[in-house]
């Protein structure tokens, strides 16, 4: 459909949400709720493993305006010991106070509720604690001596494989085998984890910086025993997220027991060192690599096998062998998971989990592979084009990955580039090209939505969703626009709500793609009942005509042929007087199980080493993405770029250091925990082929969110290679790897 003969979908539209965010007004989780709420802070465990044998509280409780200190000993006692809920993602294995044991370094022990943030905070300063300690597992070499099998597979199963692999592997000319490294990383959102809650009766609402709302609903009322419908979320603003917000974790239950304990609403905010540790973080892999090929690149056997650490308390599974699954074609594969246990917090989701650690591991392999074949990188990729997947055969929904190498390629200049490492140079500069395809899962799951036309002509459209900054509400305003044939400044979308239609976690990639067609849908419904209605009404000049003859155009009902009988759709709501509503919903097809769906990509990049130094820069990357069809030209490259960014980050700069000793992280505050700043990002270069995947859902769009990352640091690895001769297998790429190794 369109408006003033323009789609309204795909158009470089401002951010509804962009005034409100640059001026202030826009208002998160701590920001919201009741005025003057108690303030909670949360007191963390000081060793990694072992029982608290003593807990005095005394001088925390006389402490000047204290109103609560919570600890195992007065906590409420929960249904399954606070582990009613565990159904990782929403639910996972939290820390409720529940009994005396010590499952790492900064686990919640006790929770200080005060009058004002910096009381609570020094009162918290005042908690005796005494443990008796055991030893921790805390060394991944260690541990990973003995790795086991995952316990509950994820999503997609830990052991994965087709053909014949030992048979292809003795087929092949040339072998490469490799092991890939990458580090524990913690998500750093700008809005660190906050949750308000406030008791009216029974009645809980909680205030929760969350990607999640209906995910933090059931687990908090599973979790405290109490019915669904009398826990209400709320969060209309997330500031990132990057799958830290994606599960509930304990401070949000905490929250809740504390304001339902002292009475009143209790607000709890995480300062930055609690965002390491007790909220998740990207765990650590080891990555075994081996790749089989004849003389002329073509693959003939692939193996992926990936340890990564878990916590004690929790198995979560770091897919990194599911790019291998599904990249090139190779006809004999095999790809498993194996778990290290370790006495740190539970693991979860960041951005782009598994292919983002994964793609480093095989787009290195492949860079590697390449130079032994003394084959172009990008030739041995074009050579093992995967037409189907290789890991299931199944076709793709949509895949231009071809489109994306040549369109890349050409506006980086890639056939300009020398063969040998060391062969390009600047004046002190080393350069190194290198490059890397991307690739991203594509995730759907049912939504629904509401659409209201109002009496004075506009539209509301709600679906409890989420924005954590990536666009959603802009999306979903123009695909409402489009579909209702109304202009987007007619249309308020609103989110953030369980009060709201139900719609799924903001993560994997898949808001856009499970939540617009819905969307589509319930304004379809809209539009349906708006021109039955217009017929149907006697004042009305379209009143008689033939319902399928009756268009939208601008805001506009118009009869084809018969140019004078129209009339404004906010002349016929005013008229109607009250609102209009129409329900939608929107989940997968019966084809889903037929196509395998991926977003793909390419990348390449131009790094600058210094030849005495081994400092690296970026002067430039550029990036060509097949995602489906683009839902905004401006939030898409916006998504991209910032996805790169953190690839930059992931390859040159993140690192959780983890302290042996006693499992403090030694860098959990933003000074030592480095990313990118702007002074490290140079060209970002960012384009789309054009690409409709109506397999997938009736919008053609797939999720852009995580793919941005993916390839990265490869691409940086690779032309870190191509530059000094030095290859890195582990990240991030400091300069003690590069000088520690001879060239």
């Amino acid at each position: 459909m369109e408006a003033n003969g323009t789609a309204i979908i795909g158009r470089p539209l401002d951010r509804v949400d962009g005034i409100l965010k640059v001026t202030g007004d826009a208002r998160y989780a701590a920001e919201l709720g009741p005025r003057e709420p108690l303030h909670a802070v949360v007191v963390q465990s000081t060793i990694a493993r072992g029982r608290i044998v003593r807990l005095d509280i005394t001088q925390a409780e006389r402490a000047p305006g204290v109103a609560l200190v919570l600890t195992h000993r007065n906590a409420p006692r929960l249904p399954e010991g606070g582990l009613a809920a565990v159904n990782p993602p929403a639910g996972r294995v939290l820390s409720l106070l529940q009994d005396d044991a010590i499952h790492y370094n900064g686990e919640p022990i006790a929770v200080v509720v005060a009058d004002t943030f910096e009381r609570a905070t020094d009162a918290a300063r005042l908690v005796r604690v005494t443990y008796t300690t055991d030893r921790p597992r805390l060394r991944f070499d260690e541990a990973k001596r003995a790795p086991r099998a995952p316990k509950k597979d994820g999503h997609a199963p830990s052991d994965v494989g087709w053909g014949a692999f030992d048979a292809g592997l003795r087929d092949s000319d040339v072998q490469l085998d490799a092991v890939y490294r990458t580090p524990m990383e913690h998500h750093n959102p700008m809005e660190p984890h906050a949750t308000l809650a406030q008791w009216d009766g029974g009645r809980l609402t909680l205030y929760d910086a969350t990607q999640y709302v209906s995910g933090v609903r059931e687990t908090v009322a599973k979790t405290l025993g109490i019915a669904m419908d009398d826990v209400r979320v709320i969060d209309p603003f997330v500031g990132g997220g990057f799958g830290c917000k994606g599960s509930t974790w304990s401070h949000v239950v905490l929250a809740a027991m504390a304001a339902r304990q002292a009475g009143r609403p209790v607000k709890l905010v995480l300062a930055r060192p609690q965002m390491f540790g007790p909220v998740g973080g990207r765990p650590q892999t080891e990555q075994h690599v081996v790749l089989g090929a004849r003389r002329d690149g073509r693959l003939t056997a692939l193996r992926h096998d990936v340890i990564c650490h878990a916590s004690a308390m929790e198995d979560f599974v770091e897919p990194a062998a599911s790019p291998s699954r599904a990249l090139y074609a190779c006809p004999n594969g095999t790809t498993n998971h194996r778990l290290a246990t370790l006495d740190v917090g539970v693991a979860t989701f960041q951005r782009a989990p598994g292919e983002a650690t994964g793609s480093f591991a095989l787009e290195s392999a492949m860079d590697e592979l390449a130079y032994r074949l003394r084959m172009d990188p990008l030739a041995l990729r074009m050579a093992n084009y995967a037409e189907t997947e290789p890991s299931s055969g199944k076709p793709w929904s949509s895949k231009m990955l071809r489109e994306c190498y040549r369109d890349a390629a050409g506006r980086f200049g890639w056939a300009k580039r020398t063969t040998g490492p060391r062969t390009m140079r600047d004046g002190r500069w080393l350069v190194g090209w290198g490059m890397a395809t991307a690739t991203y899962p594509a995730h759907r799951m049912p939504a629904s939505a509401l659409a209201w036309l109002s009496p004075d002509g506009s539209v509301l459209v709600q679906s409890g969703s989420q924005d954590l900054g990536t666009g959603t509400y802009t999306i979903m305003t123009q695909v409402a626009a489009e579909t209702l044939c109304v202009p987007a400044s007619r249309v308020r979308f609103e989110l953030g709500d369980t009060a709201m239609p139900r719609a799924p976690v903001s993560g994997g990639s898949m808001t856009a793609a499970s939540v617009g067609p819905a969307v589509q849908n319930a304004c379809q419904a809209l539009r349906t009942r708006m021109i039955a209605e217009v017929v149907a009404d006697a004042r009305s000049p379209l009143h008689g005509a033939a319902a399928d003859s009756v268009a939208i155009v601008d805001g506009v009902f118009t009869v084809t042929g018969e140019p004078r009988r129209r009339e404004a759709v906010a002349d016929f709501a005013a008229r109607r007087g009250t609102p209009l509503e129409a329900h939608g919903d929107a989940k997968p097809g019966p084809d889903e199980g037929r196509y395998a769906t991926r977003s793909f990509g390419a990348v390449f990049a131009e790094v600058r080493v210094d030849a005495a130094l081994g400092i690296v820069r970026v002067p430039r990357i550029v990036a060509s993405y097949s995602v489906g069809r683009l839902l905004n030209a401006k939030t898409a490259r916006s998504q991209l770029e910032g996805g790169i960014v953190w690839g930059i980050g992931m390859a040159l700069f993140e690192d959780s250091l983890l302290d042996p000793r006693d499992g403090r992280f030694a860098n959990a505050n933003l000074a030592e925990y480095h990313v990118p700043v702007n002074a490290d990002v140079g060209t970002i270069d960012v384009a789309f082929v054009d690409e409709n995947d109506t397999r997938f859902n009736p919008l053609g769009a797939r999720g852009i969110g995580e793919i941005g990352i993916t390839g990265v640091p490869a691409a940086l690895a690779n032309a870190v290679f191509h530059a000094t001769g030095t290859r890195v297998r582990e990240l991030p790429i400091t300069l003690d790897k590069l000088l520690a190794q001879p060239a």
